[in-house]
């Protein structure tokens, strides 16, 4: 079972290599053409942040060079490495920086660094262990600092923000704040910059400064760059006192004089060309010149100033120093005959001789002396030293190596053995001595280069396992695999170049023109053929891809063809030209000439030479369908002839219409009717009987039958009666319907009318006066209920009521009238109907 989870594990991983490969393989260079306009766009947003300090007079950009370099470094990941761990410097992980170098190191390394470099110096001259205050330095400078300098907390580039949060829009490690730190040399300024890695870039300020002499009027201009040349001539005298300084104006003290002239030496015996800048010189003869005592000559060589008295002169000691002579200059001291006692070299015995002149002879008395390491004894002279053979077996001071020095007095050298040891890059050794402690971070650098070499960036030693290759900007200058003379161009790479996607241009052979595919010389194919698995205990292996040419695809050339039935001309792949329906309706026009051919468009063969487009051919259907023209208006019948050209013959079937009165039906020709016109249709159409229909007027019309409406021209004789009904006459009923006679009342309907009038005035008055009797009489009666009288009382006051004509004979009355009513009602519409 683990050997079988072993297995799987490894075949997943190489599966996921080999995925990998092939990505790698086909990927185009569209990702780096992104990464380098990335870093394109990264890059002038750097160089537009720094261009502000060299817009104006003399702008150097030189100077941010450095700066520039530690902020790209910051926003490019895995750029800036820990020389103490050789590890990537990441955005979350808590770093320090140097004052000296502005190198970057993990928190941890350079507390770890400074500990141990303080416990070594200690261990190695300080007898009271850890009581001084030892320096530690730099892994990369040396920039030394004080114990107490020790990093213990974590804080931004400027020092302001402990701990500096992480913020994506930010430089890494930054607070984002106004970096404010003094600018080096102090100038009196603060930098400008937000909080950044590295030094800070120059001072911006203008200032109003004048030139080095003094001579050319105060201009603005950088603070960083205040100190400048008006190049005119400086002026000033030199130290030789004749000449003037012809340089241009400059900073600092003259140059040295640099015109020559002839000058002697001090003692003046030489005279020689030299610089006007060093007049005074000595040569290399002495003195010789007498002294004051006359007899001896100056020993010195070429000197200033007088030569001095005779050194033989005045009282002078004898060689032992014992005895003092007062003699001429020209006389030696003579020897005072005592002991010598000068202490010998050995620095314990005195020189036995008498006083002598010249140095003591060597101590030659016998003592008992210890060896240099105080481990034997041994008598011998005085003057010889004593070392044993004893090896020291002390440790040196790297803790590595015995001292192996023979007869050591215990102060043993320091190791002078190489280290050896492997660096962190695992690449070099350390070259220093033998040492305690860490290894200090290897000083060499390794270039990363390119394919081509002609871009490079240059890393810590170690780190060129891990950094990615720079982007090249030069074009690849391999050769072509395929049948083109060169490449597409593309930028200097590792690995196989990408695939060739130029244009084939290959000529074909069956039409001629150029293959407009992409190249297909190394195109990746599917291996197949490939042995199946025997068994299923052998599992299957992945699909294996092979390079070779694939042959050119169909030539795809638009070439224009007219379809079969010639209804259009289409562009056609020049491989698949030839005849071809175009699938539409063929359309040509029958020998019917009323209809049109339904096949799918096809071909068509020519008659007499020549055929026309819209000409049917043999090929063509042949119309078997019936006459479908419109026929003349009004005849419903078919044609009873096959389709055919021209016109139809005249319907002769007869045609059953109603007349105009809509009751006899009658049969006429349908050619008749359809060719007839108005008037004639009108006239087959009458069935020559009287009109049926009423007239407005109720009588019937006396027309024969007809179209249309009937005239309104009634001859009939109606009765006409006056507006009481009292007279009547008979008149034309046309003059009635128009208002053209009317009949009015006489003088005797006038009178009848007055009468009646007055009868309804009666009735209404007696009526009325009906009315105040009843109302009178319930009056009484309520009046004598209020006040309490008896029946009888009653019936004795009553007041006899004698009834009026209206109300004894109103029935009689009534009924007469209703007659009368009824009778002139009849009497009027009796006369209407007349």
């Amino acid at each position: 079972l683990m050997s079988q989870r072993k297995f799987e594990e490894i075949k997943k991983a190489n599966q996921a290599a080999a995925k990998k490969l092939v990505e790698e393989h086909f990927s185009s260079s569209s990702e780096e053409e992104g990464d380098e306009d990335f870093e394109g766009k990264q890059g002038k947003i750097v160089t537009n942040t720094f261009i502000t300090y060299t817009t104006q007079t003399d702008g150097d950009t030189r100077e941010l060079e450095r700066t520039k370099q530690y902020v790209n470094e910051a926003f490019q990941a895995g750029a800036m490495t820990c020389l103490i761990c050789i590890a990537s410097v990441k955005r979350n992980q808590a770093v320090w920086s140097c004052l000296g170098c502005f190198c970057i190191f993990h928190m941890p390394c350079i507390q770890k660094w400074a500990k141990d470099s303080q416990f070594l110096l200690s261990s190695l001259t300080d007898d009271d262990f850890g009581t001084r205050d030892y320096p530690w330095p730099c892994p990369k400078c040396r920039f030394e600092y004080k114990r107490s300098e020790t990093p213990s907390r974590y804080y931004c580039y400027c020092g302001k923000v402990e701990d500096p949060p992480l913020d994506p829009w930010l430089v890494p490690h930054s607070c984002g704040q106004v970096c404010e730190r003094d600018f080096k040399p102090p100038c009196g300024h603060k930098c400008l910059l937000l909080c950044h890695p590295g030094p800070c870039p120059p001072c911006p300020k203008m200032v109003t400064t004048t030139c080095y002499c003094k001579k050319a009027k105060p201009i603005p201009r950088r603070c960083s760059a205040k100190e400048w040349s008006c190049q005119q001539p400086c002026g000033q005298k030199l130290l030789c006192g004749q000449h003037q300084c012809e340089n241009p104006c400059h900073a600092g003290n003259c140059p040295p004089c640099p015109r020559v002239s002839r000058q002697k030496c001090f003692c003046g015996k030489k005279v020689t060309e030299r610089s006007c800048a060093s007049p005074v010189w000595h040569c290399d003869e002495v003195c010789g010149k007498t002294l004051p005592c006359g007899n001896h000559t100056c020993e010195q060589v070429c000197h200033v100033g007088a030569c001095g008295d005779c050194p033989r002169s005045g009282k002078r000691f004898c060689p032992c120093q014992k005895s003092k002579f007062s003699l001429p200059c020209t006389e030696d001291v003579p020897t005072c005959g005592d002991s010598c006692d000068k202490v010998l070299e050995c620095g314990i015995h005195r020189c036995s001789q008498r006083c002598h002149r010249g140095p003591c002879e060597t101590c030659r008395q016998e003592v008992e002396k210890h060896c240099r390491c105080g481990k034997h004894t041994k008598r011998m002279p005085c003057h010889k030293p004593y070392l044993c053979e004893t090896k020291c077996v002390k440790m040196r001071d790297c803790q590595k190596h015995q001292c192996r020095r023979k007869c050591c007095p215990g102060n043993c050298p320091p190791c002078d053995q190489n280290c050896g040891r492997t660096l962190g890059c695992r690449n070099h050794k350390c070259p220093s001595v033998c040492h305690r402690g860490s290894c200090y971070p290897c000083p060499e650098t390794v270039d990363v280069k390119c394919n081509c070499g002609s871009a490079k960036v240059t890393v810590p030693c170690g780190r060129e396992r891990t950094t990615r290759p720079p982007k090249c900007k030069e074009l690849c200058s391999q050769p072509p695999a395929c049948h083109h003379t060169s490449r597409e161009k593309h930028r200097c790479h590792f690995g196989p170049c990408p695939p060739c996607h130029q244009p084939c241009q290959k000529v074909l052979e069956k039409c001629g023109h150029l293959c407009p595919a992409s190249c297909h010389d190394q195109a990746l194919i599917k291996q197949t053929g490939r042995h199946p698995p025997t068994g299923p205990w052998e599992q299957p292996s992945e699909p294996a891809f092979i390079e070779t040419a694939l042959p050119c695809p169909p030539c795809q050339v638009p070439i224009p063809l007219e379809c079969l039935g010639k209804h259009e001309v289409s562009p056609l792949p020049c491989h698949a030209v030839g005849p071809y329906s175009c699938k539409r309706v063929c359309g040509r026009i029958l020998d019917c000439q009323n209809h049109t051919c339904l096949k799918e468009c096809h071909k068509v063969t020519e008659v007499d030479g020549f055929t026309s487009k819209n000409k049917a051919g043999p090929e063509c259907l042949r119309c078997e369908e019936g006459c479908s023209k419109s026929r003349p208006l009004g005849c419903p019948h078919p044609c009873v002839l096959p389709c055919h050209p021209g016109e139809c013959p005249p319907c002769v079937q007869m045609l059953r219409i109603k007349c105009h009165c809509k009751i006899t039906s009658l049969y006429v020709e349908c050619r008749k009717i359809t060719t007839a016109d108005v008037n004639e249709k009108n006239l087959l159409s009458c069935c020559k009987n009287q009109c049926p229909k009423e007239l407005p007027c109720g009588h019937r019309c006396k027309e024969m039958c007809h179209p249309g409406e009937c005239p309104f021209n009634c001859n009939q004789k109606v009765k006409l009666r006056c507006p009481c009904k009292r007279i009547k006459k008979e008149l034309q009923c046309s003059k009635v319907r128009e208002n053209q006679v009317s009949i009015e009342c006489d003088t005797t309907c006038k009178e009848m009318k007055r009468k009646a009038s007055e009868i309804k005035e009666a009735e209404a008055k007696a009526a009325l006066e009906e009315e105040k009797r009843r109302q009178q009489a319930e009056l009484e009666a309520f009046e004598n209920r209020l006040k309490g009288r008896r029946k009888k009382n009653r019936k004795r006051d009553e007041v006899a009521v004698e009834l009026s004509f209206w109300q004894k004979y109103r029935y009689y009355f009534l009924s007469v009238c209703g007659v009368a009513v009824a009778v002139f009602a009849w009497y009027i519409t009796d006369g209407t109907n007349i």
